[in-house]
């Protein structure tokens, strides 16, 4: 289970690195304004999408759900396990969100500015804060 473990912590980390690094490409995307550059922004938004964060992404809840189902009746009577899904749902649903810009830059309408853009990369942050404490601490035990 180790190993097990430690890959999930790896994809995540992965997944999480995408996470970051895909909206600052749509601050810079927003603020283009010459056509090679957004063409390149559209190539680099994909491949990190498709590429990197949505297979970090589904190996991580794999492996998770693996996991999981290691020590089921413990983890169903632990409320900080609870909340930690609730945040990694929102976080598949911020995923998808990503996904959604994503397709809006690549038929050129988006609709937000660069400073949007800038604020909405900082929720990841607050995530990854809220499940490594939760992971860590174990409140409500």
């Amino acid at each position: 289970m180790l190993w097990v473990k430690t890959f999930h912590i790896v994809f995540m980390t992965s997944w999480f690195a995408g996470l970051f690094y895909l909206p600052r490409l749509f601050v810079y995307h927003a603020m283009a304004t010459d056509d090679v550059g957004i063409e390149r922004f559209k190539v680099m938004e994909r491949k990190l999408f498709w590429g990197i964060m949505t297979p970090a992404a589904v190996v991580t809840i794999v492996l998770g759900m693996w996991l999981l189902s290691a020590n089921l009746d413990y983890y169903n009577a632990a409320l900080w396990m609870h909340a930690k899904l609730t945040l990694v749902a929102l976080l598949i649903v911020y995923h998808i969100w990503c996904g959604k810009l994503m397709y809006d830059f690549r038929a050129d309408q988006n609709r937000r500015s660069h400073t949007w853009y800038r604020w909405f990369n900082e929720i990841p942050v607050l995530f990854l804060i809220g499940i490594v404490a939760l992971v860590i601490v174990r409140p409500w035990s």
